[in-house]
């Protein structure tokens, strides 16, 4: 016990470090806690005594079998046992602050839910929380969580007089507006549950609606227009309507999952993610992929179940688990060994989140992204998330002639001029440009951004135009079809290329982003700190996604109309190209388009083939 007392003792003295050089700083929007105001449970309505501290939890929920797959096991290394320990969010919290005064309360509503416990989350800059506000998103707080929207017969008995208690209650998953059991009563899925304390069998724990709690956020201050268009609420005011659809969107997780095939009747994935129990390879609710199941035991004295879901929550968030375990080293409350599963869970997930097809036409390659997941490709928090394709073309030797996407490890920097990357940009409007005194266009303030500037993220299987829109997710810059799931990017073919290997990359957080939060912070060390972190842990250092699809490169071009056949239909379309200078008329491949390209089409014409 000493040896743990110092190790917290230098941990805490690390963070002492945080405070030096805090200076006070005007917002540029002075919004009140009012204008965040929303229902659900409030700050005061539950006792911190009723919701116990995580590491109660795993004295039963943990550390007894060598597979670790009890679910306190899976948890404590993950992204939400650790939300209250992110470095990352509490330097995107100190510029959400510095440009909207108070938008922290709204923050830690995600990130620090038991701040509304605790009533830290009053000091909206974070200064105030406590080992209990950082426990994250811990076991007793999601498993006393109960439906904010009752149904008679479904719903538990006991949860309906908690919700009359409220008088008003949320009418939507997002945001969240969580309710909590005043008592502590934790609820769960199982009937046959045979443990020590009080168990409530719901199946809120199972449907996907639970996870939009947290995974469906609009901006509350900024609500949609009937004309389509956003713009700032009156200050001192809360949201008019609390349908998150109405607000401009920070991240639509949930709504793109619930508008799309899985949870409209389930996708078939042949194992790609696991399944439901009774789905086998199909994939419907979010728990189905995030959660996936296994063999053993939820606690020490209970049954061995073949439908344990792990407690893994994995995401695409290696990087953010990265930040955490440089910035935890030292802390005691933090197992180093648990976030390195985690994080490679996380990459796991990633691998499976896309696959490709390649195809070429004349001199092209034509890259086929597929999404895989039941949501947009990336998806989450939209700051700094992106994917993007990577092609070498290479010639007989095996040695790379041309490269698409190329990524200088050294500088940390993206080719972002020769690829294609999916990703969404925010910015703002004239009317917010005018309120805020910032210019009007793209803008990396998302908490004063009014307008969404480029959404070319890959939907997911189920895409419909309309209803994407009606959400708040639309394709923005870009267009998708109805029911597209994929997305097509031409690469041209260099001269004296054979092959082709195309990979996947995902980034969360790039350079560009991370300088921003630096540079831009003028409240607190947050932000260098986080930049030190990054630079510990390989400066984001993108995640392969997809390890090399390859192409064999082959044209014949005599058949330049690729008809099937050689005939008089090639010579037109060739000269066409040719006297336009066509990339696709250099027949020899000498990296200009001239009289030897007609001398060598005419020759594998007349041959009649290649």
């Amino acid at each position: 016990m000493p040896q743990r007392n110092s190790g917290k003792a230098v941990w805490l003295a690390s963070l002492a470090a945080l405070t030096v050089g805090v200076v006070a700083t005007a917002a540029i929007l002075n919004l009140t806690l009012n204008d965040f105001e929303l229902t659900g449970t409030q700050v005061g309505m539950v006792s911190p005594l009723k919701v116990t501290h995580s590491q109660n939890c795993l004295v039963c929920h943990a550390d007894f079998s060598e597979e670790l797959t009890a679910p306190g096991d899976t948890w404590r290394g993950s992204l939400m046992a650790q939300a209250g320990r992110d470095p990352l969010f509490f330097a995107q919290m100190t510029l959400a602050n510095q440009d909207v005064s108070n938008a922290g309360y709204f923050c830690m509503r995600c990130h620090v839910p038991f701040s509304f416990i605790t009533g830290h989350a009053l000091q909206t800059d974070g200064t105030t929380l406590d080992d209990r506000d950082k426990d994250g998103i811990s076991c007793h707080f999601c498993h006393s969580m109960l439906d904010p929207i009752y149904r008679p017969g479904v719903s538990p008995i006991e949860d309906e007089s908690i919700l009359q208690s409220l008088g008003v209650t949320p009418q939507y998953y997002g945001n969240s507006q969580f309710v909590l059991d005043p008592s502590g009563v934790r609820r769960g899925p199982r009937a046959d549950a045979a443990i020590a304390h009080t168990v409530i069998q719901s199946d809120f724990h199972e449907r996907g609606n639970m996870c939009g709690t947290c995974h469906e956020v609009g901006n509350v201050a900024i609500s949609r227009q009937p004309n389509g268009t956003y713009r700032y609420n009156a200050i001192d005011t809360p949201t008019p309507n609390e349908n998150p659809h109405t607000q401009f969107p920070l991240e639509r997780t949930f709504s793109e999952w619930s508008l799309s095939s899985f949870a409209n009747g389930g996708v078939d994935m042949h194992g790609r993610f696991g399944g439901g129990e009774e789905g086998g390879g199909v994939v419907e609710s979010c728990q189905d992929c995030h959660m996936p199941e296994t063999t053993g035991y939820a606690a020490w004295s209970g049954l061995l179940r073949e439908d344990l879901v792990k407690h893994e929550f994995a995401g695409g968030a290696a990087h953010a688990l990265d930040l955490i375990a440089a910035f935890t080293q030292g802390n005691p409350d933090v197992d180093q060994a648990s976030i390195i599963r985690s994080r490679a869970a996380a990459v796991s997930m990633l691998e499976r989140a896309a696959s490709v097809e390649l195809t070429q036409e004349n001199w092209d390659l034509r890259v086929r992204v597929i999404n895989e997941s039941g949501h947009k490709l990336p998806t989450g928090h939209i700051e700094g998330r992106r994917v993007w394709v990577n092609v070498r073309f290479l010639n007989a030797a095996g040695s790379v002639v041309t490269e698409f996407g190329a990524y200088d490890s050294a500088q940390a920097e993206l080719d972002t001029a020769s690829t294609k990357v999916y990703e969404m940009h925010v910015g703002l409007s004239e009317d917010a440009a005018a309120l805020t005194g910032l210019p009007a266009g793209p803008t990396s303030r998302m908490t004063l951004a009014d307008t969404i500037v480029e959404d070319n993220r890959i939907p997911p299987r189920g895409f419909n135009n309309s209803a994407y829109e009606a959400a708040g997710a639309p394709a923005v810059a870009c267009t998708y079809a109805d029911g597209q799931y994929w997305d097509d990017t031409l690469f041209p073919v260099p001269p004296g290329a054979v092959s082709a290997e195309v990979r996947l990359f995902y980034q969360q957080t790039p350079k560009e982003y991370i300088e921003h939060l630096r540079n831009a912070n003028v409240t607190d060390n947050w932000g260098r700190l986080l930049y030190s972190l990054w630079e510990q842990t390989g400066r984001g250092e993108p995640i392969l996604m997809l390890n090399s699809a390859t192409a064999v490169l082959g044209y014949c071009p005599a058949d330049y109309d690729l008809s099937g056949g050689v005939d008089g239909t090639d010579v037109q379309a060739f000269f066409m190209d040719w006297e336009n200078g066509v990339y696709a008329a250099d027949t020899n491949q000498d990296g200009s388009v001239d009289g030897t390209d007609v001398q060598a089409f005419f020759m594998a014409w007349e041959a009649g083939g290649c």
